[in-house]
């Protein structure tokens, strides 16, 4: 065979592998049946969880007919499809979900995404959807839904999953494979789509655990170590001053953590603006601005004997009780957003557990010191009394 008759023969085979590709594409996209007959002049095969997007769009209502079809899965899944106005990918999500019911009838309807962890419990869109329906069939669900675009845009990020059912009860979805990689954006004018998912679902999902271990580990573990360093040590004279050392360090390292960590809850704040004054981010801005005021009370201290001093210990006192407080309270709330199976919850709660026991048994220690002592000043003070001699 000479070199031209190799290059026809290779310039065949490349387009016998194109075209039973294309075709294959057009199979699962453009050539779909729909079974009650809609035709759409615009699809997309989504590069994850065996999904397909078809749509026109309408440019003089701004609006867009579409259906979403999911395959591979059971009658014991719910689908969603969704845009995120904000420009982020879960967190603000505007979503159309489908499953079926305990009863087996089929129920679409509309949820927004407000935080990690949500049921997608039925709830209006930041923009209208005049009309939505499901179709289940041959392990293959399909939302058919009209949206009218916000904004006058028309490029989104989107995002599509599935998940278990529970009665009539939307599970939370796995958080590995294919599950972080399904998002991407699209433009209904222009037909153009793009796959952004596992970029940046990865990124963004070390992020939260960056975030995560460095608040749990600063505010809710430090902290109370620090203040029992301070609570308990000081009645014992050898451990003098020792335990301020312990106090400051720990105090003054769980700070500078818990900063880093607030950092990077700023930033996830700032890439899901969809999200607007969740009590997390709420207690998270308190929580930083009172442990900032506690810094500056080392050097604001008064001496032993000043007159202010025991102002001082008030204020002191009150405030870093209130941040280990809500420090505890937040964590459990970022863990709910982070950890949607509860096992560092549960793993949370044993420290925590295990840190009040060991308060609890310092505390009696504590007062039997104390109370020993003082026991001992009124025996030194009083001896004769102490002897059971009246001094007569």
């Amino acid at each position: 065979m000479d070199k031209f008759s190799k290059n026809i023969v290779l310039l065949a085979s490349f387009l016998i592998i194109f075209l039973t590709a294309s075709s294959s594409r057009a199979q699962n996209c453009s050539d779909y049946r729909f079974s009650n007959n809609n035709i759409y002049k615009a699809c997309n095969s989504l590069p994850a969880l065996n999904s397909f997007l078809h749509w026109n769009y309408h440019q003089s209502s701004h609006t867009v007919d579409l259906a979403y079809r999911q395959t591979g899965i059971t009658a014991s899944n719910w689908v969603a499809w969704s845009i995120n106005p904000g420009g982020g990918a879960m967190i603000g999500a505007q979503s159309l979900v489908a499953f079926r019911n305990s009863s087996g009838l089929l129920r679409a309807y509309t949820s927004p995404i407000s935080s990690y962890g949500t049921r997608l419990e039925e709830g209006p869109l930041s923009f209208r959807v005049p009309g939505i329906a499901a179709e289940f069939t041959n392990n293959q669900m399909i939302i058919y839904a009209t949206i009218e675009l916000p904004r006058e845009r028309t490029s989104f990020i989107h995002v599509w999953q599935h998940g278990s059912t529970f009665g009539n009860t939307p599970l939370m979805h796995s958080m590995d494979g294919e599950h972080v990689r399904s998002v991407g954006t699209i433009d209904f004018s222009t037909g153009l789509t793009t796959n952004v998912g596992t970029a940046t679902s990865e990124s963004r999902r070390r992020i939260r655990n960056v975030h995560g271990v460095l608040n749990v580990v600063s505010w809710g573990i430090m902290m109370p170590i620090g203040a029992m360093a301070a609570r308990y040590l000081k009645v014992f004279k050898v451990a003098n001053p020792a335990w301020f050392y312990l106090h400051i360090t720990c105090q003054s390292s769980a700070y500078i953590m818990g900063v880093v960590g607030w950092g990077l809850g700023l930033k996830l704040g700032h890439d899901s603006p969809g999200v607007q004054g969740t009590a997390h981010r709420n207690i998270g801005i308190t929580l930083f601005i009172l442990a900032t005021i506690q810094v500056f009370a080392l050097f604001l201290r008064p001496k032993p004997d000043h007159k202010y001093r025991s102002y001082w210990n008030m204020y002191h006192h009150s405030i870093g009780y209130t941040v280990i407080v809500l420090s505890i309270v937040n964590i459990f709330e970022g863990l709910d957003k982070l950890d949607p199976e509860k096992k560092w919850k549960r793993a949370y709660a044993g420290v925590l557990i295990f840190l009040g026991a060991i308060a609890l048994l310092l505390e009696a220690y504590t007062w039997y010191v104390v109370l020993k002592g003082r026991r001992q000043s009124t025996s030194d003070k009083h001896p004769q009394e102490a002897n059971g001699v009246n001094g007569a």
